[in-house]
């Protein structure tokens, strides 16, 4: 009987028929290649598309440089605060695996229109002497495609890392392991893809044309969900636990109807179905914590209430129910943090490149590397990191520590804040060296300084290794915490501070050029940045990085660990 057990994952997953999944025959790593490779071609997608975007609003939409740098935030925010509509419907109704392929028909839509926008005769602006002109209509069609993109984005992103994480059975103490590398790799798919994206299809945009330079994302789309469908037989599924909202709602209401009734100390009192497995489809049980302890109100059992029949989950909760809302509390300081980390990883696609525009972009007598490329630096950081950090510091970590992934995921995500606030001090200091350059030569109307724009590579190569440590420390940590039924809304969740930086860094944005422009100035960063002080803000985002670093250790101190038990419930 044990071994005839063995044959099935004991998580709850089921394969593509909804039959229980067979571990041989499904999941682990066999499964993920086409996991990875739909990411990697994604991602060349997205970056491609969006790694340029502020020079294509320059150039052919005639905005200004903050007025770009505001819309291209303003959407890359939309891209991440979309996937808690995606998460929802995926934990709640669809699951993994049919929302990353519904959303995909979107994305890949949007990518044409997007194309057709930049290189049909009529939806493209006309430029003559370098100067655009975009009608209504044409500007229109270019931001339609661009946030239906973003809608495809809110499907696929919360999805595919938890949907990987799902091939690798929890209560298998092998595959657990294999897990913890699986988010490392996945990174590290992730920007092979925004390698090629930053440097070819940048150049080609700069170079060749827009048509073709949104075309190519397009196809590299397309291949993505024939990579997707290509791995349909050998995955692992967890099935849909129904509206995770609704029980949040139900445990916060439950909780307000028994303000007055007091929290027995014998915690066993407190309701929890009799069986091994959970109440909640697709989840464990959750041992009680005592944190938060206003919410242990919904599973006080009343004399009236009888726990055997017909239970109304509005005026009675399982604990597990409860501490499904307690995750989810105890995330969110932790999540808050990561908003600060996002803004700085935003200036890579804005402030970075505006930056780089006004320096020499030779690379010998006649090649020219668009200001944009040199992302492409963070990603070598990157690609560099992760198989360093994953075969060398994680082993060398795990024997000082003794903790099995080298690092707590607190700690490996509190380092990646600390080396993000170098980013902008080596940031800043570069534009004092360029700044002062204006000053002594008095180059304040020179487009281009004599000064490479290859001295912007270590503020880019830092970003890359704050990446290592903080983002995908974050993908690990939110899909371990969250409770088993709400992996996708919690994945979501942790995509969300990428939005929520964005708009933060379009805030601080108006807000500088509101202050600095009073009185006729020109402020800190006007369009000609050789006039202006984009020194002053990477200091502000330095010490506002730092602040929140301080915050971070007293929240890391306090943060307590989720304890999984008992079986999935089918």
């Amino acid at each position: 009987m044990a071994q005839e057990d063995d044959i099935y994952t004991k998580d709850g997953t089921v394969d593509v028929h909804s039959k229980p999944a067979v571990k041989k025959e499904t999941g682990n790593w066999k499964a993920c290649p086409y996991i990875l490779g739909n990411e990697c071609c994604e991602r060349l997608a997205y970056y491609g598309m969006g790694t340029n975007l502020v020079n294509y609003l320059k150039l052919r939409l005639n905005q200004g440089n903050a007025t770009a740098a505001n819309n291209v935030t303003n959407w890359s925010g939309t891209c991440y605060i979309m996937p808690l509509f995606g998460a929802f419907l995926a934990d709640a109704y669809l699951g993994r695996y049919w929302t990353i392929a519904s959303f995909s028909v979107i994305y890949v839509f949007g990518m044409t229109l997007l194309t057709v926008s930049a290189s049909v005769h009529g939806l493209k602006p006309s430029c003559n002497a370098g100067v655009c002109h975009p009608t209504k209509g044409q500007t229109s069609t270019f931001y339609v495609a661009l946030y239906l993109i973003a809608l495809g984005t809110g499907g696929i992103k919360p999805c595919v890392s938890s949907f990987g994480a799902d091939q690798f059975d929890e209560t298998d103490e092998s595959e657990k392991k294999r897990k913890s590398s699986f988010f490392n790799w996945f990174y590290l798919s992730i920007n092979i893809g925004a390698l090629l994206a930053s440097s070819v299809l940048v150049w080609i945009q700069m170079n060749v044309g827009w048509g073709w330079g949104f075309g190519i994302p397009a196809v590299a789309m397309a291949i993505a969900v024939v990579s997707f469908f290509s791995g349909t037989r050998l995955y692992r599924l967890q099935k849909p636990g129904g509206s995770p909202l609704t029980r949040i709602f139900q445990v916060i209401v439950a909780s307000f109807r028994k303000l007055h009734v007091k929290v027995p100390a014998d915690e066993s009192l407190l309701y929890e179905n009799a069986d091994e497995e959970s109440v909640i489809r697709g989840s464990r049980k959750l041992d009680h914590t005592t944190q938060f302890k206003f919410f242990d109100k919904a599973a006080v059992v009343m004399g009236a209430e009888d726990t055997k029949g017909n239970i109304n989950p509005w005026r009675l909760c399982t604990v597990t129910q409860v501490e499904e809302l307690k995750s989810i509390v105890r995330l969110l300081p932790i999540w808050a943090t990561g908003i600060m980390f996002a803004t700085v990883y935003s200036q890579m696609s804005t402030m970075f490149v505006l930056q780089g525009n006004t320096m020499d972009p030779h690379m010998g007598p006649k090649f020219k590397i668009p200001s944009a490329s040199l992302s492409i630096f963070d990603t070598i950081a990157v690609i560099f990191w992760v198989p360093i950090y994953d075969q060398i510091i994680v082993p060398m970590a795990r024997a000082y520590t003794g903790h099995h992934r080298g690092f707590t995921q607190l700690q490996r995500m509190g380092i990646g804040l600390v080396i993000s606030i170098f980013s902008m001090v080596a940031a800043g200091i570069l534009e004092l060296v360029r700044l002062s350059m204006v000053k002594r030569h008095n180059y304040y109307d020179l487009e281009q300084l004599p000064i490479s724009i290859f001295w912007q590579i270590p503020q880019y190569f830092i970003v890359g290794a704050a990446e290592v440590f903080t983002f995908i420390g974050q993908l690990e940590f939110f899909y371990d915490q969250a409770p088993d039924a709400m992996r996708s809304l919690c994945t979501a969740l942790s995509l969300t501070t990428v939005a929520l930086g964005n708009y933060l860094s379009t805030l601080l944005v108006t807000i500088v050029t509101h202050v600095t422009t009073k009185h006729g100035k020109l402020g800190w960063i006007p369009d000609n940045l050789n006039r202006g002080h984009l020194d002053y803000f990477y200091w502000l985002l330095a010490i506002l990085s730092l602040l929140n670093f301080v915050v971070y250790l007293w929240i890391a101190r306090w943060y307590t660990y989720k304890k999984p038990v008992g079986a999935v419930r089918g």
